[in-house]
């Protein structure tokens, strides 16, 4: 029998591995409104288990074909949708391109699934799951409807709800300037969900480890 010891992040959630996503969007509506932006962080732990953004990936997306842009939403975010220098894929290019990269994390780190960390992340996991729909896109690494919430966490842990106070209580920067790209948000609120988890300290999932037979 030959020991596989499994990394030490797919003990810690449950089998699960934790990406943070931050979309910008048209609107409200997943299954209207234009997804426009999407950031995501894969995290992972160090040897003692403390967790830690470990790679970062941003994709500007055309928006789908009759797809709704609310005018207030785009001032919010400041995206131009069809700007000619923005370098932006088709949304399924941009789906196949996320969930490829997080599979691969998921795969590599021994876990399941991945789970969606966002703040609030309802409305991201919506876009992500209604962009799936539209692309025909199956073996969707996420769970279906199970998330982290840096928006509880933080109210747990600071008694801050809002995004750039809870960083302000973890002392943790916030540009107000920077605020509302994906990436930028994405990046902030994985620091955030590591501060929090590294609060508790090194894992507290029981060391474990997979066996199978040495067929050598």
């Amino acid at each position: 029998m030959t020991a596989i010891t499994k990394p030490i992040i797919a003990q810690r959630f449950r089998g699960f591995l934790p990406v943070v996503v931050d979309v910008e969007t048209g609107g409200f509506n997943s299954e209207k409104d234009a997804l426009l932006q999407i950031g995501a962080v894969i995290l992972d732990m160090d040897g003692i288990g403390r967790v830690f953004p470990q790679h970062s990936i941003t994709i500007n997306v055309i928006p789908f074909e009759g797809a709704n842009m609310e005018a207030s939403s785009l001032a919010f975010n400041g995206i131009d949708p069809y700007h000619p220098d923005r370098i932006a894929l088709p949304e399924s290019e941009a789906m196949r391109d996320l969930l490829r990269t997080v599979r691969q994390a998921v795969s590599s780190t021994m876990c399941t699934r991945a789970i969606l960390v966002g703040h609030n992340p309802g409305f991201d996991l919506a876009f992500l799951k209604a962009a799936c729909h539209r692309c025909g896109v199956g073996n969707n690494p996420f769970h279906p409807f199970s998330t982290f919430d840096t928006a509880t966490l933080g109210g747990l842990a600071y008694g801050q709800t809002v995004l750039s106070r809870a960083l302000a209580a973890a002392g943790i920067h916030w540009s107000e300037a920077e605020a509302h790209s994906a990436l930028y948000d994405a990046q902030r609120t994985a620091e955030l969900f590591c501060n929090i988890v590294n609060l508790w300290g090194p894992s507290l999932a029981p060391a474990g480890s997979l066996h199978r037979e040495n067929e050598s």
